[in-house]
């Protein structure tokens, strides 16, 4: 049985090389040329791996015991050659940490299978990279 829910962001220009996202619960986003206040949609390709991966992660083990530390770093390279511009060689690496007890315990001994479990089925953002997805551009008419 194949789900589907329409998800939706508008983006709109706000100066040179400069936009904002919008969803539809109305929060924003900057998007730029990675200048102060913006991200570069590198960066935000980079934060939706990660943020993706990591709220699936969290769900799981924080039902156990709230992590004292809980970073995830995602990199990439950008690269631009004959099969023109893209990122590269993605890592999401995980530095959590449980407090000390049976709760922590439990949490720990789920952290590898959760992050496998949302690498392997769940995060949408990177099934969708890696699943290699089609992107279609449409014009609309003015």
């Amino acid at each position: 049985m194949t789900q589907t829910s329409l998800r939706t962001v508008q983006l709109e220009r706000v100066s040179d090389l400069s936009f904002t996202a919008t969803n539809a619960h109305g929060a924003t986003i900057n998007i730029g040329n990675s200048s102060e206040n913006t991200f570069a949609p590198v960066e935000l390709l980079l934060a939706a791996i990660g943020g993706c991966t990591a709220m699936d992660v969290d769900y799981a083990t924080n039902r156990h015991a709230e992590p004292t530390d809980f970073t995830v770093v995602v990199n990439g390279n950008k690269v631009s050659d004959e099969q023109g511009s893209r990122v590269t060689d993605l890592t999401v690496s995980f530095h959590v940490t449980f407090p000390e007890g049976t709760d922590g315990d439990a949490a720990r001994a789920i952290l590898p299978r959760s992050v496998k479990l949302s690498h392997d089925k769940l995060c949408t953002v990177s099934r969708t990279v890696e699943t290699g997805t089609p992107v279609t551009p449409i014009i609309e008419p003015a």
